[in-house]
């Protein structure tokens, strides 16, 4: 077998460390807003802002791969702003490095918890990148659909990502993987069961989530957004407002 050169071999160690630097959740305060452009069926800003909002729908966020809480304080705020009590806003953590039907099971778990906690029959969930993943899992094979009124994924892996490729030693990012058996379960048939309502947010600058189109969701509303990095949407208070906007729908 012919060996690599070294040059090769830090080639690739260069971007599995760039790979785990996108993914991970560190610091998104500091990200640069950027203007977005949505499906035609999404209503504009202003017209949004005219309509009464209902804002009693509990929404629970679900972080990326390596993320955490922390991942949504940009959007917690931006809700608030919009009308939500910070006692109908949760996010919910998982094990970034162990198995997303587990963390699936345990987002049915904790979407149960924040139901009997707040007296709602259904909540709206927000996702990022692997959250995804982890998301339509609930919702698709498990029946979640039931008890979610809006789905809203934010460069949602939901068709998988290449990026994946540089860290298959996980198991989440093997399931994260295009073509992977966990992938080919919660994409066939129908991508968006149920009565709830989908929504994607997409871009081609994402950076991360290989090919960036991998983020729609047939039946959803799939918004495009002209150009904004995988990590700067948790810091994008325009898209948070669309977002918010359509979960008030």
């Amino acid at each position: 077998m012919r060996r690599r050169s070294p040059r090769r071999f830090l080639g690739v160690l260069a971007a599995v460390t760039v790979a785990f630097t996108l993914f991970s959740s560190a610091s998104t305060a500091g990200a640069t807003q950027t203007a977005t452009t949505t499906a035609a069926s999404t209503p504009r800003a202003a017209d949004a802002a005219a309509q009464p909002l209902s804002t009693s729908t509990p929404v629970v966020f679900v972080h990326g791969y390596t993320g955490n809480a922390s991942n949504w304080a940009t959007a917690m705020s931006v809700f608030q702003l919009n009308g939500w009590s910070s006692s109908k806003l949760f996010a919910y953590e998982y094990n970034s490095y162990g198995n997303n039907v587990t963390n699936a099971q345990g987002l049915a778990s904790f979407v149960n918890n924040v139901k009997s906690r707040t007296g709602a029959g259904k909540v709206a969930i927000v996702n990022h990148s692997m959250g995804g993943l982890v998301s339509q899992y609930y919702l698709k094979v498990l029946g979640g659909n039931t008890s979610v009124s809006h789905l809203a994924s934010i460069a949602g892996a939901n068709h998988g990502t290449t990026f994946a490729g540089a860290c298959l030693v996980y198991t989440t990012c093997q399931q994260m993987y295009p073509g992977s058996s966990f992938i080919s379960q919660i994409t066939a048939g129908d991508e968006t069961p149920g009565d709830t309502k989908y929504a994607t947010w997409y871009s081609a600058c994402d950076g991360v989530i290989l090919p960036y189109t991998s983020t729609r969701l047939n039946g959803a509303t799939n918004n495009n957004v002209v150009c904004q990095t995988h990590i700067g949407y948790l810091a994008d208070t325009i898209v948070l407002g669309q977002i918010a906007r359509f979960i008030a729908s």
